[in-house]
């Protein structure tokens, strides 16, 4: 196993790459102070796990995030002092896996880590184009189709698809969908689950009024339609 660290402050480093080898005694831990360096260790290792800090020397943490997504799902937890909402769905909307702000607890670093390697480890593989009453989505290609026309999405609206079409026809709780789609540590923050619905029904033409597609289950969650169900 291999982890990639791209934090510019060298004491925040050290305790990161700590917590990581306290988790995984045997793995290989690489640091980076900056985006250049980060971008560079990463194409030439390929490592398994990516601690990313924003505010480092340029490209910083959001814009190599972009440019990982590009390449790799490899996980992702952005280090950052900033927490405010609008800043952690950048992050999301990137593809980050999960944010931890500055100042942090190691113990809660080290949870946060842990979980996103089980995740990575217990992805299902890709299965074939799903097709949900004139949404297509196919996972390979990592492409969505609304009637037929081709729909860009956020990395994390993305996701938020995907989990809502595999379970189409069934009633999902807010937290399993925000654990699912953003992580155990954002189980009750419901808001960015609200924020997402509304953007991801925009893009797919859902009125949220009389919803076709996503339908609020009040005070329970979400479904999107089964089969045959739309009119």
């Amino acid at each position: 196993m291999h982890i990639l660290i791209a934090e510019d402050a060298p004491d925040v480093a050290e305790v990161v790459a700590f917590s990581a080898r306290l988790i995984w005694p045997d793995a290989s831990v690489s640091t980076a102070a900056g985006g250049v360096e980060a971008l560079a260790q990463f194409a030439e290792q390929r490592p398994d796990l990516v601690i990313l800090d924003v505010n480092m020397p340029p490209p910083d943490g959001y814009a190599v995030c972009e440019q990982i997504r590009q390449a790799s799902d490899v996980p992702i937890l952005m280090l950052t002092v900033r927490d405010s909402i609008v800043d952690k769905m950048r992050g999301f909307d990137l593809g980050v896996d999960d944010y931890l702000t500055k100042p942090f607890d190691h113990l809660e670093l080290m949870a946060r880590m842990r979980a996103l390697m089980r995740r990575a480890a217990s992805r299902p593989p890709r299965p074939g184009p799903l097709t949900v009453e004139g949404i297509t989505l196919d996972e390979a290609s990592r492409t969505v189709l609304v009637r037929g026309e081709p729909v860009a999405l956020t990395s994390t609206e993305y996701r938020l698809l995907v989990f809502l079409m595999q379970h189409a026809g069934s009633v999902l709780p807010h937290q399993r969908i925000l654990e699912q789609v953003w992580g155990e540590s954002y189980r009750h923050d419901t808001h960015y689950l609200k924020v997402f619905v509304r953007r991801l029904r925009q893009k797919l033409g859902d009125d949220a009024a009389q919803p076709r597609y996503i339908q609020t289950e009040w005070g329970v969650g979400y479904r999107f339609v089964g089969p045959h169900e739309a009119e």
